[in-house]
């Protein structure tokens, strides 16, 4: 019943944070069309609800043909291929809010598991495959929280990129994924959705250790 009531939340909520957003994504859109390669948004192909492909929208934050380029779909901190506004777009995560269309047309939630494109999708275990898409991929998710510095992670580890992500990061995303799942709730989404804004503001904070389990899969890849 509750991913009637869900959904219906997705609809109005996005409608409502895009009339409220626009005096910021309208100027945000000037700028990326005046910098960088003068392009505004980057569609990207992801799988999304029961693994149905969907073009997902963020603002540009790198070179058209990054993908292209070393370090392929994985970004690191400091990356040569982003554009003069993307590292701030990224940290602030503003880069992600034209994905509220998405949300509006029914290919994305506001709270689920982040979409991932074929080669990302493809280190994670068989049994998270199988029900990781059961519910449409979000906006923000458990996952985007305990990994919110993932960049970091990367850039960090002594494993090559892709190395590092298929072997660290996709096995424990993947567990919290399965936990949402489990557990998918208006109580967990507006904990989800309240820890979002959190780290945002309070990066280092503890709350979210404190409050979601399999948290300390920040403290495992760190080690």
């Amino acid at each position: 019943m509750y991913r009637y009531v869900k959904r219906a939340m997705d609809v109005v909520l996005s409608g409502i944070a895009l009339v409220v957003l626009a005096p910021l994504l309208v100027p945000i859109a000037i700028a990326l069309k005046c910098t960088g390669e003068h392009y505004v948004f980057y569609y990207q192909e992801r799988i999304g609800y029961r693994n149905k492909k969907f073009k997902m929208i963020k603002f540009a934050t790198m070179l058209l043909n990054s993908p292209n380029l070393p370090g392929g779909l994985h970004t690191t901190r400091k990356d040569p291929r982003l554009l003069p506004l993307g590292a701030f777009l990224r940290k602030t995560k503003i880069n992600e809010l034209p994905q509220l269309i998405n949300i509006f047309k029914g290919d994305m939630s506001i709270v689920g598991p982040r979409p991932l494109v074929d080669k990302t999708f493809d280190p994670y275990p068989e049994e998270v495959k199988k029900v990781i898409y059961n519910v449409r991929p979000g906006l923000t998710g458990v996952g985007s929280i305990v990994f919110r510095d993932e960049e970091a992670i990367l850039s960090e580890s002594p494993l090559p990129v892709d190395e590092c992500y298929a072997k660290v990061i996709a096995p424990h995303k993947g567990a919290l994924e399965l936990w949402y799942q489990k557990n998918i709730s208006f109580t967990t989404d507006m904990k989800l959705i309240f820890l979002t804004a959190w780290v945002i503001v309070r990066p280092g904070s503890r709350l979210v250790a404190l409050l979601l389990p399999l948290s300390g899969s920040n403290e495992v890849v760190k080690r």
